[in-house]
């Protein structure tokens, strides 16, 4: 039985965070995970990811997102890897809107954390808008919440230099290897995998859309795992108003449709196309079951409904598409605790759509945990008996 001092079940964003922060504090974990990240079958994949500061679901993340931009920078300096670029964020809503972000009051709650913390930031009317980012067909009652400092971040390329950054301090890292059960004593934990066990002081489980899978009922049901579809739309004429220079990331909770959208500037020129999305939580699915492959019946639908109302000089043709998993909570809101039998089980399910920017902060966080030590920020917000206490 080998052994470690923390183990880390699923160094996808947050684990690979995790690995690294324990690395860096000198400790000797193990990263464990059943395919080799980065890869394509989780959350943490995709090309990009916006990055935010002022976060609209709620003010307790906006000093994660501070911290990770600091993270992100010193992770960059120590890799020489391009990992976090500035281009700017647009946040468009209107007091008819007909879909969230997340939450109630994204786009006041994303102005009042901006207030709060000295966010860089402007507020544009519709006309601003259009002069500004010409590509956006808002309506004369829309307004929109530019953020300076937001951009996207590149996941593949985050997690690969997390881990590579947490091997080259220590860290010992077993991929391609499926666990399949852990166990608390007194003294330690033990982790069976199909090629062995290890023990560890403790465990952080950070398996994403796999964590309810190692949890009791009890605890699993407050998980739960939805399939999203990834598409990058062709380019019509003039490629310019999408550049990176240019146009924004931006979130838009649109009047009419269900759900809102999200979407990039063409961060790997016109022949890459723009990334726009939307989000979409009536079907429950399992990680292991979820079809991964999207539908033309999606691509037709997603341009048709969400694209080519709202986004001029995007054309039907779909260069890329992919789906990923998130794993949400009945608040849309984090889980960063304690397992209620035992503190040696550290619980991180960060995820519910909009976790990634905020991994290096929830590394160091985690790791702290599993060091003994108080993380920088109050994580009592993140607590799991939120949830349970409403049973």
């Amino acid at each position: 039985m080998a052994s470690f001092d923390t183990i880390v079940l699923g160094v996808g964003a947050m684990g690979s965070a995790a690995l690294y922060h324990l690395a860096r504090r000198g400790v000797r974990p193990l990263g464990i995970d059943r395919f080799s990240p980065p890869h394509a079958f989780g959350s943490s994949h995709g090309d990009t990811r916006i990055t935010r500061l002022a976060i609209g679901e709620g003010e307790h993340y906006t000093p994660l997102a501070l911290r990770s931009h600091e993270l992100w920078r010193e992770l960059e300096a120590e890799t020489s890897d391009a990992l976090l670029t500035v281009c700017g964020g647009l946040v468009l809503s209107s007091g008819s809107a007909t879909s969230h972000t997340h939450v109630e009051n994204f786009f006041d709650n994303t102005l009042a954390a901006a207030r709060r913390f000295g966010i860089a930031h402007e507020l544009l009317d519709a006309a601003e808008i259009r002069r500004r980012f010409p590509p956006f067909r808002v309506a004369d009652a829309e307004r929109g919440y530019l953020e300076r400092d937001a951009g996207f971040l590149r996941p593949e390329r985050c997690i690969a230099a997390h881990l590579r950054a947490a091997r080259r301090r220590g860290a010992t890292l077993r991929c391609n290897e499926r666990a399949s059960a852990f166990r608390v004593s007194n003294t330690g934990v033990s982790v069976t995998t199909e090629r062995g066990i290890y023990s560890a002081t403790n465990v952080i489980l950070a398996a994403g859309a796999w964590l309810p899978g190692l949890l009791g009922r009890d605890i699993a049901r407050h998980f739960t795992v939805y399939r999203q579809a990834l598409f990058w739309f062709e380019i019509e004429g003039d490629a310019k108003p999408f550049g990176i220079d240019r146009c924004p990331v931006f979130i838009w909770e649109l009047t009419g449709p269900a759900q809102s959208i999200y979407g990039f500037p063409a961060v790997d020129g016109a022949e890459g196309g723009v990334k726009i999305s939307s989000e979409r939580f009536d079907r429950p699915t399992d990680a292991d079951a979820v079809d991964r492959d999207v539908s033309g019946e999606e691509v037709a639908s997603m341009h048709r409904d969400y694209v080519a109302p709202y986004v001029a000089g995007v054309g039907p043709r779909c260069l890329k598409s992919a789906s990923c998993l998130y794993t949400v909570t009945p608040d849309f809101g984090f889980v960063l605790d304690r397992h209620p039998a035992s503190d040696r089980v550290l619980l991180a399910s960060p995820c519910s759509g909009h976790g990634f920017k905020h991994s290096p902060a929830i590394g160091e966080a985690l790791a702290a945990m599993a060091c003994g030590a108080a993380p920088r920020f109050d994580l009592a917000p993140f607590a799991l008996s939120r949830f349970v206490t409403r049973v």
